[in-house]
């Protein structure tokens, strides 16, 4: 065994790694960094991915980007009209978001608490379990999530996978 210090983006193209990985990690991973987790498990075919997502603010920040257009077009948007709603509402749809994500290439999910909530707030555990079986209606869903929330091109390149299907 050995340690190798390499970015999660140079691990994808590294010769030191095999082509597949059985087990992909993401213990308290901030903002994108469980997605990039992901990206590796999907392009490693990972038979299985165990994340604990942390301070997801991305999709915060693409919600307040459009914050009083989305006001206008839907009343869905007073869910996140105020900063820690905001807060809130982006780290629950980026979790929803990143799960149909899964379930679109291949995988079975679960979403349980890591400990009791007294422990931490960062506590939801996605676990991943690839069974080939595609689904093509979490792919669906996950973009007309991000068309109903207003942040399709903001977060469109999180999911090229979907969107290369979409378009295709």
């Amino acid at each position: 065994m050995q340690f190798l210090n390499l970015s999660v983006a140079e691990s994808a193209h590294s010769d030191a790694l095999p082509g597949q990985i059985d087990v992909v990690t993401a213990l308290h991973a901030c903002d994108t960094a469980t997605d990039d987790a992901i990206a590796f498990g999907l392009q490693k075919k990972a038979k299985f991915m165990v994340l604990v997502p942390c301070c997801q603010a991305e999709l915060a920040r693409a919600l307040n980007q459009n914050k009083a257009l989305n006001l206008q077009r839907t009343p869905l948007a007073e869910l996140w009209r105020h900063p820690l709603h905001t807060r809130e509402v982006g780290s629950q749809l980026t979790n929803v978001l990143r799960c149909l994500y899964l379930e679109s290439q291949g995988y079975a999910v679960t979403v349980t608490e890591l400990v009791g909530w007294e422990h931490s707030m960062k506590n939801e555990l996605i676990l991943a379990k690839y069974t080939v079986q595609k689904k093509r209606a979490s792919g669906e869903r996950l973009l007309a999530l991000l068309q109903e929330f207003g942040v399709q091109a903001l977060m469109g390149a999180r999911y090229p996978l979907v969107l290369n299907t979409a378009a295709g």
